[in-house]
């Protein structure tokens, strides 16, 4: 037998076992150019921050100087229920209504201030039932009278606001001691009715002293005592872990607040209460801060 007829039997198995022997029905894909065809997705953290989150700006107006950064403080995190709540009120996973209750002097009692916050609260969360009590002359005092304690705990809040300080710090007898524990014994009581329940600590915006009249016309110096009443309310939220805002020096503090609300033309002649204007910049300063302190808990 000759070489070439060994070798062809050789060759025809070689070729038979290398034919590979394809099955699929339909063409491979050809991988895709990434700078084409494909978008860079963001990452999930932040499509859930960006949908979570609501847009804010705090905004003074053009006569403001010597403002400082409108937030809440909250080293203790107290804030954090009322957040997720509001978070999963606003997703829909809750229809639960969350309940505010705005308790204060003649500043809440006038309405526009707390309803301002309350309606661009509801605006953007829908279910927020926003409750203000007001009393005009209020001090700390006046809500540890069985019947009006017993009138905010009636409200079954989940959350409650304690706008005073005006009335404490009016006149020259100021006394921050005094002060001080008229807070604590308000604070313990709605604490003891309310057990759990979150409570925010707000500072006066600022005003004036009526010292005399002057050839028949009256004289007003800028209050000392808001600026000592302020360092009050925020030495009791600091020491009781309690959440403080503190407008006063938002809105430029001692050297500045009164003479801003007074150059923007915001406050009554009596240089102690405001026009409506006034009230409803305070009332979404108000809210400005809430939604920061929303923001940077959603977020992380």
């Amino acid at each position: 037998m000759s070489r070439s007829s060994l070798l062809f039997p050789l060759l025809m198995s070689a070729m038979f076992f290398c034919i590979p022997i394809a099955f699929a029905q339909d063409r491979l894909p050809i991988r895709p150019r990434l700078s084409s065809i494909m978008r860079e997705m963001k990452p999930l953290r932040d499509l859930i921050k960006r949908k979570d989150t609501v847009v804010v700006k705090t905004v003074f107006p053009t006569e403001f100087k010597g403002t400082s950064e409108n937030i809440i403080v909250d080293s203790t995190k107290l804030l954090t229920p009322i957040f997720e709540r509001l978070r999963q009120i606003r997703s829909g996973i809750s229809d639960d209504t969350l309940r505010i209750v705005h308790v204060g002097d003649s500043h809440v009692r006038g309405h526009v201030f707390p309803q301002t916050t309350g309606s661009r609260l509801k605006n953007v969360f829908g279910s927020v039932d926003y409750i203000d009590k007001g009393i005009n002359g209020a001090t700390c005092l006046t809500f540890t009278h069985p019947d009006r304690l017993a009138d905010i705990v009636a409200q079954n809040p989940d959350f409650i606001i304690l706008s005073l300080g005006t009335n404490e710090s009016y006149g020259l007898r100021y006394n921050a001691n005094t002060h001080y524990y008229q807070i604590d014994e308000l604070v313990k009581l709605l604490q003891k009715s309310l057990p759990g329940i979150p409570i925010l600590l707000t500072t006066p915006p600022g005003s004036y002293l009526h010292l005399r009249q002057r050839k028949r016309r009256r004289v007003y110096s800028m209050n000392p005592n808001t600026s000592l009443a302020t360092e009050t309310i925020k030495k009791y939220g600091r020491e009781h872990h309690l959440p403080t805002w503190d407008l006063y020096n938002i809105v430029g503090g001692k050297e500045r607040a009164c003479k801003n609300w007074m150059e923007a033309k915001l406050m009554r002649s009596d240089h102690v209460h405001y026009l409506p204007e006034g009230y409803i910049l305070q009332g979404n300063l108000l809210f400005q801060a809430l939604i920061k302190a929303y923001n940077l808990y959603v977020a992380y």
